[in-house]
């Protein structure tokens, strides 16, 4: 059965700015910051995060089915998810608002500023994880990505209703969900995943420690940026992950996407939690290393040669079964 990968599907315009956003934030003015960033460069690609998770376990061979609501200007991007083995049945087509915008900066450094246009994205809250089950079938896992806040409450929640494991993933939207918002949206996922600062904030948000967070969840993986990723299970035991080398550092938009791509197609397949958390690395280097989310391209030899340089010769194995030809 599909994994349902429930989050934004967007149009990203990313743009890169020669030199350091810190050089040019004075911190006795914050209160009253007025800034313009002349940028050298203007991509603009596909994205969002269930579109970016979903192309990538598509690439993987997985057998993801995207959920999320999207404008009537969706159907080229459509044709490319499903050319790269998305199933797009999941998708809401609004019949007023366009497809949602996310606008990013990059300075040389990989700090980023962004700003999310919501558009459509905000009707996700009308798709209903029971409908889709009973059209295409109970799916072996759900994954809650940042989307419309009321969408992703009502989600988990139909997700612990009908039974479903469900991993929570709130990414960006911590920003906007409550405390309250936030122990709802977590309560009894199999998954936990954020990256280090999220954790932090989700942590701060939600009034939790970390001993009650686990009591929550089954597995939590935190990202740790170019430190890796930590996985914690249960009862406190922790695998810590290195990170594939990178050849460049291009562009960090979507790096959390692709690991967390590779992690769910490892772990449906039957990997261990650590040899999930290695193939997220690959597909999440992969990214790193292009501009566009859903740019980079997958080679089974190159990836395998540097699975084994990263993790060693027995790694590379056993995600090398698991893989497409």
């Amino acid at each position: 059965m599909a994994i349902a990968i429930c989050g934004s599907i967007a149009t990203d315009h990313l743009m890169r700015f020669q030199g350091k956003f810190s050089e040019q934030l004075l911190a006795e003015h914050l209160s009253h910051i007025s800034l313009s960033f002349l940028v050298e460069e203007l991509v603009i690609r596909r994205g969002g995060v269930a579109g970016n998770i979903s192309y990538a376990m598509g690439v993987l061979g997985g057998s993801p089915l995207l959920v999320g609501s999207v404008g009537s200007d969706f159907d080229d991007y459509r044709r490319w998810l499903e050319g790269h083995g998305v199933d797009t049945r999941g998708v809401r087509v609004s019949d007023t608002a366009h497809t949602a915008r996310f606008m990013c900066t990059t300075d040389d450094e990989m700090a980023q500023l962004a700003s999310f246009y919501a558009g459509a994205m905000s009707e996700s809250r009308e798709i209903s994880i029971s409908a889709l089950a009973s059209e295409f079938g109970t799916p072996d896992l759900v994954l809650v990505g940042a989307d419309d806040p009321d969408g992703m409450i009502a989600h988990s929640r139909e997700a612990r209703e009908l039974g479903i494991p469900f991993a929570a993933d709130p990414s960006q939207q911590l920003a906007r969900l409550d405390g309250e918002q936030v122990r709802d949206l977590i309560e009894g996922a199999a998954f936990l995943f954020t990256n280090e600062y999220e954790w932090g904030l989700l942590r701060q948000k939600a009034a939790l420690s970390e001993e009650q967070v686990a009591k929550t969840v089954g597995l939590r993986i935190t990202t740790l940026g170019s430190g890796g990723a930590e996985i914690v299970e249960a009862d406190g035991s922790r695998t810590h992950v290195p990170v594939v080398p990178e050849t460049a550092k291009v562009d960090p938009t979507g790096v959390g996407d692709g690991f967390r791509a590779g992690f769910l197609v490892g772990n449906a397949a039957g990997l261990s939690h650590e040899r999930s958390a290695q193939l997220g690395s690959m597909v999440a280097v992969l990214v790193l290393e292009t501009v566009g989310t859903q740019e980079w391209v997958w080679d089974r030899a190159s990836a395998l040669t540097r699975l084994a340089g990263a993790y060693g010769d027995d790694a590379a194995a056993e995600i090398s079964a698991i893989l497409p030809a």
